[in-house]
């Protein structure tokens, strides 16, 4: 059995299409199915449900994805540890939106410098959810919100950052004035049952902020076009990237206990040790410079 049909198999069910995975491939349409339906003959079973645009996998084939997933990983670490400086292969990283969008890219130009053979395959989600995975396995690291509870022994966690709070409005407002302002205008909530709204939920009831709140959301970037279009204020971490487009976005006063900090997560015994580190300390880097 070819690694490389396993690997086209994966991807087929990790973005939904043939099509999608050829493109992350590199492969025609036609090579990846060709691939699917050779791994069919061989293990006499339907691993695929083709629609017109999609193809589902069957209970049969997600029974075997963790087995396929776990032998295209230990192929890739075969070819890797010919690597003396382990900086090539594949770097499996799950980060937060806002991670995303105003760390990474600049993150992306130094490590290309620095390992032009190290491939970082990208997973965007919420912390809680890219918690999940790394305990699954799914995940090499982690960037997210700092988890509100202890971490399990097999996972180590560097502080990248700390975020302080800041006030997102259309108005002119003086840091003393931010909490009377809150609350006679529209709110809108960064999420209090996500990891980093929990913070900014304390921070309101420790001041005894109660305002109308319009909506939840656990989107920072959302919530900013969202207080640019005039339908709210709001109190959110300021992360890197936050630009006052349409809006002001003024320091909250004594919220130093109140800060979001993001976590760097990577397991204990790393399989990619030199790699993770490289990432970590790239990641401190453009976070405080």
């Amino acid at each position: 059995m070819d690694i490389r049909f396993l690997q086209s198999l994966v991807a087929v069910v990790e973005t939904g299409s043939i099509v999608a995975a050829a493109r992350r491939e590199g492969l025609t349409p036609a090579a990846v199915s060709q691939r699917i339906q050779a791994l069919e003959r061989t293990l006499n079973c339907p691993l695929m449900v083709r629609g017109a645009h999609t193809a589902r996998p069957t209970e049969t084939c997600l029974s075997l994805l963790p087995r396929a997933r776990a032998l295209v990983r230990d192929a890739s670490l075969l070819v890797d540890d010919l690597d003396a400086s382990g900086l090539s292969g594949d770097l499996r990283v799950g980060a937060i939106s806002t991670v995303l969008t105003g760390l990474v890219p600049v993150v992306l130009g130094k490590l290309t410098a620095r390992a032009p053979s190290l491939k970082l395959r990208l997973t965007p989600g919420t912390s809680e959810h890219l918690y999940d995975q790394m305990l699954a396995g799914q995940l090499d690291v982690a960037v997210l919100v700092e988890p509100p509870f202890a971490l399990p022994k097999l996972l180590d966690a560097t502080c990248i950052s700390r975020e302080p709070l800041v006030y997102l409005t259309r108005d002119a407002v003086a840091p003393a004035d931010i909490v009377a302002h809150a609350r006679e205008t529209p709110f809108i909530r960064y999420d209090p049952s996500s990891w980093g709204g929990r913070i900014v939920a304390g921070y309101m009831e420790k001041v005894g902020l109660h305002p109308d709140v319009r909506c939840d959301m656990d989107a920072l970037e959302t919530i900013a076009i969202l207080v640019a279009k005039g339908i709210g204020s709001s109190l959110v971490p300021h992360w890197p990237g936050l630009v006052a487009n349409g809006f002001n976005f003024i320091p909250v006063p004594h919220a130093h206990a109140h800060q979001r900090s993001l976590s760097f997560l990577a397991p204990s015994v790393a399989q990619k040790p030199n790699a993770i580190r490289l990432l970590r300390d790239l990641l401190v880097e453009t976070a405080n410079g």
